[in-house]
């Protein structure tokens, strides 16, 4: 679903992201990890077509990004950390406009859409404004609207901040969900417990590079089979990475 060759950014003489290549699977999430700084924006950037790679390719669903931007976009769904809503439409209005720019029709967006709305708790809010639903409501909406036209790749940019309990157990089936029916969530996050949870595999990067991926049950054991879950994995590799980068391993 995702391949990566040799992908660069660099902003002058700085280096955000190192080669990468990178193979992400149909019918998996795929957890992306790592420390605030890491290149894990920039990559996501880079894999939705946001910004343009230094060097290297990205191949989406088949498709190269950058021979055919337009058919490669068209199968991302893409929930950044920040995202935007035009808070004086309504949830329904909100998504005509999402599925107009995907080149949808009107009954297809309106049938898909309160189906999407009803799965996610918000068909009975469908026709008030925006700016009156709450922090949890206004991201199931963006999770709604970024499954509209069926994508084959779903990325997501820390999908759990703020979100209660429940709203973040929710958000967990549906990427299940979307795994379940072949299609791929590539979710970056901190919460490594969601991590866990959700993710069939886990890649964590760290100064642009990255330093360790696999299952779970892999990066256990590359980090001596001891730790208890993920955040001791994590903590250990990275301590791991320091440590041979303060001895020039990764120089």
């Amino acid at each position: 679903m995702i391949r990566t060759s040799g992908l660069e950014k660099r902003y002058g003489k700085f280096q955000a992201l190192h080669p990468l290549d990178l193979h992400v699977k149909p019918g998996e999430v795929f957890g992306f990890l790592g420390p605030n700084g890491a290149g894990k924006t920039t990559t996501i950037r880079l894999l939705s077509g946001i910004l343009p790679p230094t060097a290297g390719t990205v191949t989406i669903d088949g498709v190269d990004m950058h021979a055919d931007p337009v058919n490669a976009k068209g199968r991302i769904g893409y929930i950044p950390d920040r995202p935007y809503l035009y808070e004086k439409l309504t949830a329904r209005e909100f998504l005509q406009f999402v599925g107009g720019l995907y080149g949808m029709e009107d009954g297809p967006i309106s049938t898909y859409g309160d189906e999407l709305l009803d799965r996610n708790g918000l068909l009975e809010f469908a026709d008030r404004l925006i700016e009156g639903y709450s922090h949890g409501m206004k991201q199931r909406l963006v999770l709604s609207a970024a499954q509209l036209h069926s994508p084959r790749l779903l990325i997501v940019d820390e999908p759990m901040v703020g979100l209660d309990p429940r709203g973040a157990k929710q958000i967990k089936e549906v990427f299940r969900g979307i795994a379940a029916e072949g299609r791929t969530v590539f979710l970056s996050t901190h919460s490594l417990d969601t991590a866990q949870e959700v993710c069939d595999r886990l890649a964590i990067i760290n100064r642009g590079r990255i330093i360790a991926q696999g299952t779970y049950d892999e990066l256990r054991e590359k980090s001596q089979g001891d730790a208890q879950d993920l955040e001791e994995v994590f903590l250990h590799i990275l301590e791991e990475e320091a440590a041979g980068y303060g001895q020039g391993g990764a120089a």
